[in-house]
């Protein structure tokens, strides 16, 4: 496994995965991602911005893994709501809340709002073991709709009204969904700078030269 051309995405999600390593098929990278590697430290995601939660957790993985490491941090904005859920999007029904639970609660904070404008939003960090770091973002705006549609998707999806396509996420084929969410739009910023993020990678990555073991005798001689 070569340090100098693997990306480790921080992530178990196996779609997640699969869907950056379509994108980046063909190029001189090795992608993998946490399943991997042996159990490692949950990081907690408690920055106060999207950008905060990404680079900590690439910067993380980079550290102990010793590779570079791609992460991503991501959530809902609504304006009403002073741009809650925000970084607590996964987090904003409770721990153990489903995406149903969610949805709910957000709706009923939007009851009696005529302001239903909202985005989603997403970060991108890559980062190296010695903590340098490179950023993308991408964004879409859309509107809270006045109750769930569609069956596709997760997280707040149902709940997101995409006006260009006069759909909500979750009535979006996946396909439709990866040409214009938040996550597509960073992903595709990657793949466009992807020859100059491998420059970047090996400018910063550490060099592991190879060196030979003394025998014993030798290392006497040398001390004589």
């Amino acid at each position: 496994m070569n340090p100098q051309r693997t990306l480790v995405i921080a992530t178990r999600n196996k779609g997640k995965t699969k869907e950056i390593r379509d994108l980046l098929a063909g190029r001189n990278v090795e992608i993998k991602n946490l399943d991997d590697f042996g159990p490692i430290p949950e990081i907690e995601e408690d920055g106060a911005t999207f950008d905060d939660n990404a680079y900590k957790k690439a910067s993380f993985a980079a550290r102990i893994l010793g590779f570079t490491a791609l992460a991503d941090d991501s959530g809902l904005v609504v304006e009403a709501l002073d741009g809650a859920p925000g970084v607590h999007s996964a987090r904003y029904a409770g721990p153990d809340a489903t995406d149903a639970d969610r949805c709910e609660k957000l709706l009923s904070e939007m009851a009696g709002q005529t302001n239903r404008k909202a985005a989603f939003e997403c970060v991108i960090s890559i980062a190296v073991p010695m903590g340098a770091a490179l950023t993308y973002e991408g964004r879409c705006q859309g509107e809270i709709t006045e109750k769930p549609m569609g069956d596709n998707g997760f997280g707040y999806d149902p709940v997101f009204y995409y006006p260009p396509l006069k759909k909500t996420f979750a009535q979006l084929t996946t396909e439709e969904k990866n040409r214009v969410s938040h996550r597509g739009k960073a992903l595709q910023e990657v793949a466009a700078e992807f020859d100059k993020i491998l420059i970047w990678i090996d400018q910063n990555m550490p060099i592991f030269e190879k060196t030979a073991c003394l025998s014993h005798d030798d290392d006497t001689a040398n001390n004589d």
